[in-house]
């Protein structure tokens, strides 16, 4: 159980990120009777994601350091830094960009940026899936039979 919680972590950051920044927000803008409407929703909706993306993040990190998790020592680096990055780019857009989008202070570059920052978090999220995915491919099973996944 151990061994899997990084994946399925990652898996859970990648998968909120992708559902709510590019289904479920642009959506509301469609659906809701005004922009005003979807605006409010999305900023709750990013909050909720912001605290999803911290969560993992910094679980993650911690079980990066957990000899069960059986994370290569190679790899632990690299995840280090995208977890991380991915985490501090999820504050800075809960609290340094979106304050500035619901004051709608100069909305049009606060959104490009806001956008750029999560779009910067989501390949982060990406990474450490990635790199993720391929450690628990290469890594040998618990009972020690070949997986074959290693070709």
């Amino acid at each position: 159980m151990v061994r899997a919680l990084p994946l399925w972590l990652a898996a859970a950051w990648l998968m909120g990120l992708t559902t709510i920044g590019f289904l479920v927000v642009p959506l509301l803008f469609v659906y809701l009777p005004s922009p005003a409407m979807a605006g409010a929703m999305a900023a709750h909706l990013f909050t909720a994601q912001t605290v999803l993306s911290v969560a993992c993040g910094m679980a993650l990190l911690l079980l990066i350091r957990v000899p069960r998790c059986d994370i290569a020592a190679g790899v632990a680096p690299g995840l280090t830094l995208w977890a991380l990055g991915g985490v501090l780019l999820a504050l800075l857009v809960e609290l340094g960009v979106a304050p500035h989008i619901v004051a709608r202070e100069d909305l049009a570059l606060w959104h490009r940026v806001g956008t750029a920052m999560y779009a910067g978090q989501w390949v982060c999220a990406i990474a450490v899936f990635a790199t993720l995915s391929q450690s628990a491919l290469r890594a040998p099973s618990p009972d020690g039979a070949d997986t074959g996944a290693q070709v």
